[in-house]
């Protein structure tokens, strides 16, 4: 976690540096804080930079930059806390003095680490490292590679008929997947074949691993090709390759690729003579399989075994030919499930159980003590695991640590996880791109490296939730702890951590502990919660950690309101308030999202404005009662622009168009006021404003649409051509007027709950959702639909929901080979006729993949279920 230390205290000192900022004196201290900035930019570009086989040294090197780096943050953060909350002058000059002291040192410490580092001379060259050699031959990893192709069959059918297709070209077949999943398992089932033997004249292996080495790789396709060893000059051996090769029908498998770069200098050793020659290779990262892949052959995804597959897979390996014995059979299915379809996995478990006798008590005890044997297992893979977060670039390396903080088998929301990326400092700015883009792009770039796997899709298709791999997420957490990065607290086992800069609490813990947390609470930076219940001695504690950057305890039914104004150092805050608070000592905030708590205390709620309009940091607000924002014209600086903030959640606020036009690069709005509210056109012309406007959700009881207003408002809207997905409750808009809405080019997503009026929706040709992939329509008093499949050319999710008049579907909406699903709630027999009758029809037309589920009256609960999987 030393790049993103640096990282943040970088951004720390940033703020130091802007022209308006009135914390320190800048004559005094904007020299010091340059240098201070470009020494440490210069670690950064040393880190990124380095790309060494040496991994302990590095590793090393990392640490000793992490401990200056961390005690530097502790220094400037405790100071600055200081001058934030002076409550006088002659305390803020003398915490100013002592800031700039620890400045000065803090500088000379920096300064001298710098030269420290560029002194060292890590081994950038030469032949693997000792790891390396020692991983390609490790035991698990032969042990996965013996000819154990359990739930291969069809990963081993595609390639065989990639490899044996007509194309005469030379062709690569790209197998991509994480570590252990059976990659170089499939390939040398492949390799092995007796077809695939006989189809070929010559064939060659070739293990490349993490450090390309093209002598070591020419050699062995030598030895392969002529079947003799050749020492001599590299450029001899390439044209032995070549010759070799050369008019003959070959296939080479280049097992375990890292880079582009090594296949760039590869490719040139291998003639095409169009004679169906073939290349087939694996690699754990998608974007060297997209990169080396042809377009007629996209790179194969391996994927992980079935619970059937995984058992027969361990059986196999255990019990060889025989049957497990059925007394041992339950047990041993849920130990199995535990490997979560990871044939590395199930293979060293199948061994592990392999040394004890196969008796029910054994077993028994295996299965209750499952965290210890899976921690066994985790230990035995780690070798090879492991290889896939060393090669990560420094920038993804805390990002990918911070996942494993996540319970097991969590879905983990995207847009939460992005958050706190940024808010930890996690996300450099690319090109123009907003950070949230480049955090999406550091999520794709783990995926692509079979680090993190894609979870929940939303009604766009976009990602919704990602997960780890069990085995992953203990690599996460093992690293993590060496490099103080994450310390998860689960269960009752809460230990001092002197040396953590950030607790995630996973489970509940107990009253009657002592949750002292001793020397820890000056350097934690950051406390999570995953849990809805914490004693009310560690709610108050979360006071002691002075230097808190991140609080997300949004599942705490506690108020946070006495605590929150004292943690000046916030950069994402999550809680539950029951009174108004200020805010204007957190000059760093980025995320914001506070929510009334109800104490069950008779008392009259006092709203209180907050004031946003300094925190030009703030880049998500979703703010609830007792608390508004602030008018913006009544603020001393009236033309301020909120130009970070992405996300914005307005409840009841007296000043929602004020509020629109100072915040331009809103991607995503939210708007709840079921309150009688005669600013309406004023609000949906600021909306015309938001040109980079994706998500748009009002909800209200009042006919905002109506009168003469209409028209012209719905035009302005849809100058907003980014517009992605419309969500719309109880606003009672004329079907006439949802027509409009297909000028919307890019709406993907609509949703209607009571959001329609009138009986006849008519849609003329002309009316086209050209994007529309989702509709939704819920409690209207819709009696005839007219639509053609031209309407919604794209639609793949059709949901209906409590429209008991709506005679049926229109007939032609059968003709769209998009559809994906349909689901109906509580509507007519008409509708449910015409919806099995849409199944049928698409049935008949080849597409056999439309769900269809019709829930009656009272079954609302599992059609939510069913929705949101969409």
């Amino acid at each position: 976690m030393a790049y993103a230390a640096i990282s943040s205290l970088i951004y720390t000192l940033n703020q130091l540096l802007k022209p308006n900022q009135s914390l320190v004196c800048p004559c005094c201290t904007q020299q010091h804080l340059q240098s201070l900035c470009q020494n440490l930019s210069a670690l950064q570009d040393f880190l990124d930079d380095t790309t060494t086989n040496d991994i302990e040294t590095l590793k090393v090197v990392e640490k000793r930059i992490r401990n200056v780096v961390y005690k530097a943050e502790d220094r400037i953060d405790s100071t600055l806390r200081s001058i934030i909350l002076a409550d006088c002058e002659d305390n803020r000059q003398k915490a100013c003095k002592s800031f700039y002291e620890e400045l000065l040192k803090v500088e000379q410490q920096v300064y001298f680490l710098n030269k420290e580092v560029m002194l060292l001379e890590l081994n950038k060259h030469g032949s693997k490292s000792a790891e390396l050699a020692r991983i390609s031959s490790s035991p698990e990893k032969s042990t996965i590679e013996e000819n154990t192709t359990v739930g291969m069959e069809d990963d081993f059918n595609t390639i065989l008929d990639r490899l044996t297709t007509q194309t005469d070209e030379l062709t690569v077949i790209p197998i991509f997947g994480m570590g252990g999943i059976g990659k170089t398992t499939l390939a040398r089932k492949v390799y092995d074949d007796s077809y695939i033997r006989s189809r070929f004249d010559k064939q060659a292996w070739v293990t490349i691993s993490q450090e390309y080495n093209e002598r070591q790789m020419l050699l062995e396709l030598v030895s392969s090709i002529t079947g003799s060893k050749q020492e001599t000059s590299d450029d001899e051996l390439m044209e032995i390759v070549y010759r070799g090769l050369k008019g003959r029908r070959f296939l080479i498998v280049i097992d375990d690729i890292w880079s582009t770069k090594a296949w760039d200098q590869m490719q040139r050793t291998f003639p095409n003579d169009d004679n169906r020659s073939r290349i087939l290779l694996t690699t754990r990262l998608k974007y060297v399989a997209d990169y080396v892949s042809c377009p007629d052959f996209p790179p194969h995804s391996k994927s992980f075994l079935s619970l059937k597959d995984s058992w027969n897979l361990f059986t196999e390996k255990l019990f060889k030919k025989n049957p497990c014995p059925p007394l041992l059979e339950k047990i041993g299915k849920h130990i199995v499930k535990q490997c979560r379809g990871l044939p590395l996995s199930v293979v060293v478990v199948a061994g592990l159980l392999g040394k004890m006798d196969p008796t029910h008590d054994n077993w028994k005890k295996v299965e209750e003590n499952l965290n210890s044997i899976f921690g066994t297992v985790s230990e035995r893979c780690e070798s090879i695991l492991s290889l896939s977060y060393n090669y990560l670039p420094q920038y993804l390396k805390a990002c990918f640590l911070y996942v494993g903080g996540y319970p097991e088998d969590t879905e983990i929301r995207v847009s939460q996880l992005i958050k706190l990326w940024i808010a930890e400092q996690f996300v450099k700015a690319r090109s123009n791109k907003r950070l949230e883009v480049v955090a999406e792009e550091y999520l794709e770039e783990l995926i692509d490296r079979s680090l993190i796997l894609t979870g929940q899709q939303k009604a766009n298709g976009r990602m919704k939730t990602c997960k780890i791999h069990d085995l992953l997420r203990q690599l996460c957490l093992s690293e993590a702890h060496t490099e103080n990065g994450v310390h998860v607290m689960n269960g009752n086992v809460l230990k001092a951590i002197d040396d953590q800069r950030r607790m995630i609490l996973l489970s509940e813990v107990e009253e009657k502990h002592d949750y002292s947390m001793q020397h820890s609470s000056g350097i934690i930076r950051t406390f999570i919660s995953m849990q809805n219940y914490l004693p009310g001695r560690l709610c108050s504690i979360v006071s002691e950690f002075k230097l808190l950057k991140v609080l997300d305890v949004i599942l705490f039914w506690y108020d946070f309101s006495g605590v929150i104004p004292e943690l000046v150092h916030l950069r994402y805050v999550a809680a539950h308030i029951e009174e108004g608070l200020s805010l204007d000592k957190l000059r760093n905030l980025q995320t914001i999202i506070l929510r009334r708590y109800f104490s069950g205390r008779i008392t009259t709620l006092e709203l209180q404005p907050l004031d946003i309009w300094r925190r030009s940091e703030i880049r998500h607000l979703d703010i609830d009662l007792p608390l508004y924002i602030s008018n913006p014209v009544e603020v001393e600086q009236p033309l301020c622009l909120l130009n970070n903030l992405q996300t914005l959640y307005l409840r009841k606020s007296p000043f929602v168009a004020e509020i629109i036009r100072r915040s331009p690069n809103l991607k995503k709005l939210k708007i709840l006021d079921d309150s009688e509210h005669p600013d309406w056109p004023a609000i949906l012309d600021s909306l015309s404003l938001l040109e980079d406007l994706e998500t748009l959700y009002i909800e209200t009881e009042e006919n905002i649409f109506s009168g003469v207003i209409l028209p012209s408002n719905i035009k302005k809207m849809i100058l907003s051509p980014n517009i992605k997905k419309l969500i719309l409750t109880g606003t009672s808009i004329p079907w006439e007027i949802v027509n409009l809405l297909a000028n919307l080019p890019n709406l993907e997503v609509l949703k209607g709950y009571r959001a329609f009026d009138g009986i006849d929706w008519k849609l003329d040709e002309d009316v086209v959702f050209h994007k529309l992939k989702y509709l939704r329509i819920y409690d209207v008093g819709l009696e005839r639909w007219e639509a053609c499949s031209d309407n919604f050319p794209m639609l793949e999710y059709l949901i209906l929901s409590v429209l008991p008049k709506l005679e049926e579907i229109p007939e032609s909406i059968e003709e769209i080979m998009t559809l994906k699903a349909i689901q109906i709630v509580n509507c007519s027999s008409g509708v449910n006729t015409s919806a099995r009758k849409i199944q049928q029809e698409q049935e008949s037309l080849g597409n056999y993949e439309l769900q269809l589920q019709i829930f009656a009256e009272g079954e609302e609960l599992e059609a939510v279920l069913f929705c949101k999987r969409y």
